[in-house]
């Protein structure tokens, strides 16, 4: 019995050894891991470097990043400051908070910064997209993409993309069932996406399967950089491959693009302008343009819709205020969007509150948190000092969340961009759902387009209600969505609906 209780204390003894040694061996390698990213400090520059922790060795916070969402941020921002370093997805890198640093940034491109994506992000798009392109080569790129998204192009797309929305409209209200708002709208950008923009003309099956092979290359655009057999950055690459041979295969079954200025789509505009600016997109720079624009129409425009019509259940009164807006326009009767008049660029364009509403869901909703740069020099930010070849992440999400100039950040308040108050017109980088400077989204008009032509349609053709208790949590990686996505239950306006409607413009009438 004295010798069982000797080899139990023993044992004991021995476990306790190796924890002790574990956490000390652990604690030494993290304070190393540290140190080694502290000596790349410029030792030319006094300032310091900016406070933060690189996490452990190798993986650094990507674990606590992915778990805390958005709050691993603030909760970095309030111990550390605006700017401060980190490690995440295989690298460091020094997060920038606030509209003086990210003015900074941006206009810094070329001469401090240049473009940087995480090695994930960068191989999966391609060395021949937008994103990835830097100097001359970038200019000439944005040049040919930016006639891709111009006025007139644009006026084009509209009654394509109309069309499209309304018949996602129809599906969503035919549904006995609640509908999954964010993954339907999923769908529905990924349908405008493939068949207005690209104007591929493919099956129901095969745009299942481009849908399902997209969703897979999005999922896994920011994956850590280990190329193993099941890991995530190996689904991405399996997943560009099929995009990329289905793809092809669409673009040589496209019909011819017309000719002129009436472009069939936009990737016709696409091989028009390259053509116009001396060159010719070869098959690989079609492919990987290709992905680019469904890429910059799919996943940030979901997010958006489904902020949109979140917003639009919480807040009935603003969903009332666009219906008057457009019954005061002519375009809404008895209930129902007039289709006698058309529904012009112009026309979307000059409605108002339509604009203030679109501008707050993209204010507090931002589908994409930022972007990445590297320091080409050493600069200093807000006191410390950015050393040459560090990455930095500008932060949108953030710099709105602590603009100065928006008053009750928190709440939902579009009346905030109105002509009377214009929060927003203040300083120029306070608010940027769309990034800034050279590098600014070319898709910024097309996105907000599709966005106001979905609230003009669901004002004035459906009718949705909250299918769950409570709203869902919001989480913001890899953009901005809600948990299990958001139940909707929608109701088409039928005669009786349209009549009580009528009746209600009547009462108001009245009452004005």
């Amino acid at each position: 019995m004295l010798f069982d209780s000797f080899d139990l204390v023993s044992a004991l003894a021995t476990l306790a050894a190796c924890l002790v040694s574990m956490a000390l061996l652990l604690a030494v390698s993290q304070q190393l891991w540290q140190l080694r990213w502290t000596a790349t400090r410029d030792k030319n520059c006094k300032l310091p470097m900016p406070k933060g922790s690189m996490g452990f060795p190798f993986i650094g916070e990507t674990c606590h990043w992915l778990l805390q969402g958005s709050g691993f941020h603030a909760s970095r921002r309030q111990k550390y400051g605006n700017v401060f370093k980190t490690h995440l997805l295989g690298r460091p890198l020094i997060r920038v908070t606030g509209a003086e640093n990210v003015r900074k940034v941006l206009m810094g491109e070329h001469t401090l910064v240049t473009v940087d994506w995480p090695q994930s992000t960068s191989t999966l798009l391609g060395p021949n997209s937008l994103a990835n392109s830097i100097g001359d080569i970038h200019r000439k790129r944005r040049k040919v993409f930016a006639k891709v998204f111009s006025h007139e192009a644009l006026e084009s797309y509209l009654p394509k993309i109309q069309q499209v929305i309304q018949e996602s409209l129809r599906v969503w209200s035919s549904n006995p069932e609640p509908i999954n708002v964010y993954r339907e709208s999923q769908r529905l950008s990924f349908t405008m996406a493939v068949r207005v923009l690209l104007g591929f003309r493919v099956s129901e099956e095969e745009m299942r399967h481009l849908f399902s092979t997209f969703q897979d290359f999005v999922n896994n655009l920011f994956s850590l950089p280990i190329d193993l057999p099941f890991s995530g950055y190996r689904k991405g690459i399996r997943a560009r491959d099929t995009l990329q041979k289905s793809i092809e295969k669409a673009i040589r079954e496209k019909p011819l693009c017309s000719q002129g200025k009436d472009y069939s789509d936009a990737l016709d505009v696409l091989m028009e302008s390259a053509k116009e600016n001396g060159t010719e997109l070869t098959m690989q720079e079609l492919k990987e343009s290709t992905i680019e624009l469904i890429f910059a129409a799919f996943a940030t425009t979901a997010s958006a819709s489904t902020s949109l019509i979140m917003q639009l259940l919480r807040h009935p009164p603003v969903l009332e205020r666009l219906r008057e807006e457009l019954r005061a326009r002519g375009l809404l009767h008895n209930g129902c969007l007039c289709r006698e008049a058309e529904l012009r660029l112009d026309t979307i364009v000059s409605l108002k509150y339509l604009d203030c509403v679109i501008k707050e869901v993209l204010r507090l909703f931002t589908p994409v948190s930022g972007a990445y740069r590297t320091a080409m020099q050493t600069f200093e930010l807000d006191g410390v000092q950015i050393p040459k070849g560090w990455s930095v992440m500008y932060s949108i999400r953030d710099t709105h969340d602590t603009a100065a100039v928006f008053k009750d950040v928190d709440a939902f308040d579009p009346d905030r961009f109105s002509q009377e108050r214009g929060e927003d017109k203040e300083g120029r980088f306070h608010y940027l759902p769309f990034g800034g400077g050279v590098r600014s989204c070319l898709g910024k008009q097309l996105a907000t387009l599709f966005l106001r032509i979905l609230a003009i349609e669901l004002a004035s053709t459906s009718r949705f209600e909250l299918a769950t208790r409570q709203f869902p949590r919001v989480v913001t990686v890899p953009v901005v969505h809600p948990v299990d996505g958001l139940k909707v239950k929608f109701y088409g306006l039928d005669s009786n609906q349209n009549e009580i409607m009528a009746k209600s413009e009547e009462l108001l009438g009245a009452t004005v």
